[in-house]
């Protein structure tokens, strides 16, 4: 993030406290939209959403006829939190003024459609699209795109297959049919959309990144971990000194050199993909792992002879040759099928005395069952709408798995958590109040005879540590998943449950049917 004119936290402003009022004064002496914009990221970068949306809107308050003004923190506000409410009426406020701006009108249809508004918000698209005759190969962008992230990839689909037969191709509307399809579970229909996106737009990062993932979901690891790696890494804003190293490719000597993996994207990914680690020191690497706090006594128990760091006390060290975002490491250790996938499991593992803690802890009766409904909920906006397809909530699972003769434990973290205090059914045991870490997770999950988790953090530890899961597996499942099958080449103790329509309520059914077969065979046995 670029530094404010007047008065700057400096280059780690993620990690320091800022002085919003100092920040306030001269974004107030002088409201442009760039300064605004350095504000409301510097104030979300410091974890102060609430604060960045606030001033955002007394500064749009107090200049009622600065379009451009009110324009920017409307797109601010969509793209940093789930507000779609506080968009649309900012975005009428300037409507009132400009009625026909048709970039503020289809903004508006997009912030309609996410707010879950679908009627209103396809109603305004198809005005626009009599009224603007020469836009509407753009505002079929906008439709399409609104729906795939409201959720609505079949609908997508079909609004993209009518308006390729005769009107105007773009990069934006092959590369929306091939997420369209990609999420539909149509992995290999997708990719000749893609290629197809490519040769208008070869060079277009997103387009490139959707071409990876949909090769990865279709099976093709070869290619699809090729193209992967030449993304931008995606860590959110966040930045270190490492970053600037050469990043570490696929045949590079590493003999004898310091190497630094660091984290990127989510604590799935991390552990999914550590495993490779073994690969890098028998090249003769020295490696160094850069983790969030909660992974890092995870993976100094798991690598003894790795130094692990906390990623945000890691300070500049020299002697490093090499760097590269942790979920390169397919690539770099050759994983071209999915035969070439490491296999000792566990690789990752609890420490015996945290292992003895839990164990303690947990009533007696067995099989114990571990659940976690919900991803954590996070503020940005294609955050908050991939929770809410990855998520369903206790007493939505708890109706579908209960009665079963079992203890149920609870492993869901974050605010979801909250939702067992409402919770009337079946006894359900929360240690989570005693777990401060990942390895305290993993050491609890070591006492459990089963997890049945959606598609989070939790199901890749449980993966990792060789704990049977089941994964209730959201309808547009994510690359690592596959397109069917109800197996995983990355964790062999893992069972696959497809949902096959936005709600979960009918794979929730048929995991519950499947639980009781499975206790009463586990009691048996």
């Amino acid at each position: 993030m670029q530094e404010a004119e007047t008065a700057s936290p400096g280059e780690n402003e993620a990690t320091q406290p800022m002085n919003v009022a100092l920040w306030k004064d001269a974004l107030l002496q002088s409201p442009t939209p760039d300064n605004l914009s350095r504000l409301f990221k510097a104030l979300f970068s410091s974890e102060q959403g609430l604060e960045a949306v606030r001033l955002a809107l007394e500064v749009v308050s107090s200049h009622p006829d600065d379009m451009a003004l009110t324009i920017t923190a409307a797109d601010l506000i969509s793209k940093h939190t789930a507000r779609h409410d506080i968009v649309a009426t900012l975005l009428r406020s300037v409507l009132l003024r400009s009625p026909d701006v048709v970039s503020v009108q289809a903004f508006l249809a997009d912030s309609l459609v996410a707010s879950g508004d679908i009627a209103g918000g396809l109603t305004l698209f198809s005005e626009m699209m009599a009224r603007y005759p020469r836009e509407r190969a753009s505002l079929c962008e906008h439709i399409s795109l609104s729906l795939l992230e409201a959720g609505y990839a079949y609908e997508a689909s079909q609004i993209l297959f009518l308006w390729l037969k005769d009107g105007e191709t773009t990069a934006a509307l092959l590369n929306n049919m091939g997420c369209a399809l990609e999420r539909l579970g149509r992995s290999t229909e997708a990719i000749p959309w893609y290629e197809k996106a490519l040769t208008v737009a070869p060079e277009d990062p997103t387009i490139r990144f959707g071409y990876a993932m949909t090769l990865l979901k279709a099976g093709n690891l070869r290619e699809g971990f090729a193209r992967y790696v030449e993304r931008a890494p995606l860590t959110d804003g966040q930045t270190g000194w490492f970053m600037s190293l050469p990043r570490l490719r696929h045949g590079d000597d590493v003999a004898g050199k310091k190497v630094i993996l660091y984290q990127e994207q989510g604590l799935g990914d991390t552990i999914q993909f550590i495993r490779s680690v073994p690969y890098l020191q028998a090249q003769g690497a020295e490696v160094t792992i850069a983790v969030p706090w909660g992974l890092v006594r995870l993976l100094a128990q798991s690598f003894p002879d790795v130094s692990v760091r906390s990623i945000v006390e890691f300070g500049q060290e020299d002697g490093y040759s090499y760097a590269a975002p942790i979920p390169d490491l397919p690539f770099i250790a050759g994983v071209m099928s999915e035969s070439d996938i490491p296999a000792p499991i566990p690789y990752l593992r609890a420490d015996a005395d945290d292992v003895a803690r839990f164990a303690a802890m947990l009533p007696a009766r067995r099989p114990r069952i571990g659940l976690v409904w919900a991803g954590d909920r996070r503020v940005k906006s294609e955050h908050v709408a991939a929770d809410k397809r990855r998520s369903t909530t206790l007493a939505e699972m708890g109706a579908a798995l209960c009665p079963v003769d079992a203890t149920l434990v609870n492993l869901q973290f974050g605010l979801p958590r909250a939702e067992i205090e409402a919770w009337q059914g079946q006894s359900l045991f929360d240690p989570m109040g005693d777990v401060r870490d990942m390895a305290d997770t993993a050491a609890l999950m070591e006492s459990l005879d089963l997890l049945i988790s959606v598609d989070t953090s939790p199901v890749h530890l449980a993966g990792a540590i060789g704990l049977p899961v089941w994964l209730v597996n959201r309808w547009d499942a994510c690359w690592r998943w596959g397109d069917e099958g109800d197996n995983s080449p990355w964790y062999p103790r893992t069972r696959v449950f497809r949902a096959r329509e936005k709600s979960f309520a009918p794979v929730l059914r048929e995991v519950g049917e499947a639980l009781h077969t499975w206790v009463e065979a586990w009691k048996a046995g």
